[in-house]
């Protein structure tokens, strides 16, 4: 009986190392979808002193609970001026283009930078800063 109790025991121990293994492995992959990409900006201005973006987006989107989930266009001491947020994953669409019409950005302003955000590492990736003073 003892050896039975031993193999039983073996067999728990086993099962619970594989669900242990099982559950590290998935939390991971989310860590390694990686943060959301900006890769490519076409910025227009339009009439009325507002602006148009049209942003490429690159990342790993692997459903819901890892996703890019919106890009902004902002100066550098932080100020939003524009946010456009996606609704959904584009696991099968990628690098995938966004735009965002009437965004105001006041005369004033010469530069802003565009950035993703992914609803697992927030913002981080790549950016990429327009010369809006080159466009008007």
């Amino acid at each position: 009986m003892n050896a039975r109790r031993g193999t039983r025991s073996d067999a728990t121990a086993l099962s619970i190392a594989l669900v242990t293994i099982a559950a590290i492995l998935l939390s991971l992959t989310q860590v390694f979808a990686g943060e959301a990409d900006v890769v490519a900006v076409d910025a227009t201005a339009e009439s009325g002193g507002t602006w148009r973006f049209d942003v490429t987006v690159r990342h790993a989107d692997e459903g819901w609970d890892h996703y890019a989930d919106k890009w902004v266009v902002e100066v550098p001491d932080g100020m939003v001026y524009g946010e456009r947020v996606l609704l959904h994953p584009h696991e099968t669409e990628q690098p995938f283009t966004r735009s965002q019409s009437g965004i105001d950005i006041p005369d004033g302003v010469s530069s802003v930078i565009v950035k993703a955000h992914d609803s697992v590492h927030a913002f981080g990736g790549q950016e990429m800063t327009v010369d809006l003073d080159a466009l008007r």
